[in-house]
């Protein structure tokens, strides 16, 4: 892929291939996301313990994304990735119809079997297809694409529960069947593309490696501060309804389809150290606003401005990107996945119950993830290449340019 635009090969090639999937995975996720703290809450009955639960439970198949990698023995990542698109429809489509703790437990797992490898898949296929040049604007514009596609699912939710009044669980079916019938199309819709280098059947873990591992751990335990409590605080605290929490997700995605790409080409611009500096200082901002929030609206700017620093993240993958033998990529984006869920599997049950002693110390310990994470950011070098994977710890010796 280049810089002469994301369809110039015609619509059926791999940039359309990434890019519609990419869609298709929001559409499904977003409406999940929208209904899920009032689903739990009003139709299930549960309070932040048992909200914390299913969170954490969520994140086993997050953990368990290192797997990827012996099933792409049997299975063509590219047929995997569509297959893991189906599910995470599949488990959305059902999930209003089992409105109790075990019902969640069962429905949110299928979903996100789905949603954990199909992120961890599509990954590695876009780090696999994207030139290290255009790489930045490029996820940039994918992300931007996702979030245009989460914006019309916020959109469709709001309308059907304020609007036409819809019941939940027919929300939930809709939602899952549209990611199901892109995830049809893709399977049948597409050519299997010829592997651009072959990628190793084994779990790779290196030493050079260890800036990325810790970048991607500490981001993991940060996005489980947001996707589980910054919501539940909103309908908690503030008292948002389902409509309400989708009127605030929508502002979310229109501001990142419209930052997103100017995000990526600034990364390109001025690197992904500086970017990272720039995520986690204003995340250690951010968090400790949430401890102290007390209206309503203070509560929405943070929410919408942690949500931007999400699109930030590109630099960790593009930093990687650089790093990384080509043939590692497929195997480490699976590994990635499993490190960054080491803590998510944790946290939510965890903090849950540190929830009820009071939600300030659940944002505040997001505070001190964010400063360790600005540490971790001053060591990733101006110019990242093998030899050059970090400021300190050097394992391999810089390469030297030929004469």
């Amino acid at each position: 892929m280049t810089q002469g635009g994301l369809f110039k090969d015609g619509l059926k090639s791999r940039e359309v291939f990434l890019v519609l999937t990419a869609i298709a995975m929001p559409i499904s996720f977003s409406t999940w996301q929208a209904l899920f703290n009032n689903f739990a809450h009003d139709m299930a009955n549960l309070q932040g313990d048992g909200v914390g639960f299913i969170q954490s439970f969520r994140e086993v198949p997050g953990f368990l994304s290192f797997t990827v990698i012996m099933l792409l023995i049997w299975f063509r990542e590219q047929r995997f990735t569509v297959a893991s698109l189906a599910i995470l429809g599949i488990g959305t489509m059902i999930t209003g119809f089992y409105p109790s703790f075990w019902g969640l437990m069962m429905t949110t797992f299928v979903m996100s079997v789905g949603f954990h490898y199909f992120e961890s898949l599509h990954q590695s296929l876009t780090l696999q297809w994207i030139d290290k040049k255009s790489a930045p604007e490029v996820m940039g514009k994918i992300v931007s694409a996702r979030s245009f596609a989460a914006l019309i699912s916020f959109g469709i939710v709001y309308l059907m529960l304020d609007a036409a009044g819809f019941d939940l669980k027919w929300v939930y079916l809709i939602g899952g069947g549209v990611t199901l019938a892109i995830a049809l199309y893709a399977w049948f819709g597409f050519p299997e593309f010829k592997a651009t280098v072959e990628q190793s059947k084994q779990i790779v873990i290196r030493k050079r490696y260890w800036l990325w591992y810790a970048l991607v751990f500490m981001s993991g335990a940060r996005r489980q501060i947001f996707v589980v409590f910054a919501g539940f605080l909103m309908v908690q605290k503030f008292g948002f309804s389902a409509g309400q929490m989708s009127l605030m997700f929508l502002a979310n995605m229109a501001m990142t389809i419209y930052l997103a790409p100017k995000i990526g080409r600034l990364i390109g611009r001025i690197g992904e150290r500086r970017m990272l500096i720039i995520e986690y200082t204003g995340l250690v901002v951010v968090f400790t606003g949430y401890a102290f929030a007390s209206e309503a609206w203070m509560g929405v700017i943070l929410y919408i401005v942690d949500h931007v620093f999400f699109a930030m993240a590109i630099a960790i993958k593009t930093y990687f990107q650089k790093i990384a033998d080509p043939a590692d990529i497929a195997s480490s984006s699976g590994v990635s996945f499993t490190i960054s869920h080491i803590v998510a599997i944790v946290i939510p049950a965890a903090f849950g119950f540190l929830w009820l002693t009071s939600p300030a110390y659940v944002f505040l310990s997001g505070t001190a993830m964010a400063a360790v994470s600005l540490v971790l950011a001053f060591m990733v070098p101006r110019d990242p290449e093998p030899g050059n994977e970090s400021l300190i710890f050097r394992i391999l010796p810089k390469p030297q340019p030929a004469e």
